[in-house]
């Protein structure tokens, strides 16, 4: 028999910090990971995933709610979305983003995140 799982992102499984300007805390449910990143302004992945993913993009599947702030989305086909506190999204692979502004960006994400920001 299946058993319930609860975790708290105040005790996360473990920390993926960006290259300065933000991290991902990671919790693992049901074989799942979960992640809640905090995007501080000014982040961008280009600047500072892309050193630790090692793609020209993020390959990562993205499927959250954004809990504050906003970010801008630009995808690898030149088309752009920018999702705001409040939004639930769907971000394919294949796409850079960065956080506008001078508020911080906290998105909740069940996406295809297991690897992302993983080093080594």
């Amino acid at each position: 028999m299946a058993t319930a799982e609860v975790k708290n992102f105040d005790s996360p499984d473990e920390v993926r910090p960006f290259e300065g300007k933000g991290q991902a805390k990671m919790v693992q449910l049901a074989g799942h990971a979960v992640g809640k990143g905090t995007f501080e302004p000014g982040w961008k992945w280009s600047e500072n995933v892309k050193p630790i993913a090692g793609t020209d993009s993020c390959q990562a599947a993205h499927f959250g709610y954004v809990l504050s702030g906003k970010m801008k989305i630009f995808m690898d086909d030149g088309s752009e979305v920018e999702v705001v506190a409040g939004d639930v999204v769907a971000i394919p692979p294949g796409h850079d983003a960065e956080v506008p502004g001078d508020e911080a960006c906290v998105m909740v994400d069940f996406g295809e995140i297991g690897d992302y920001a993983k080093r080594g």
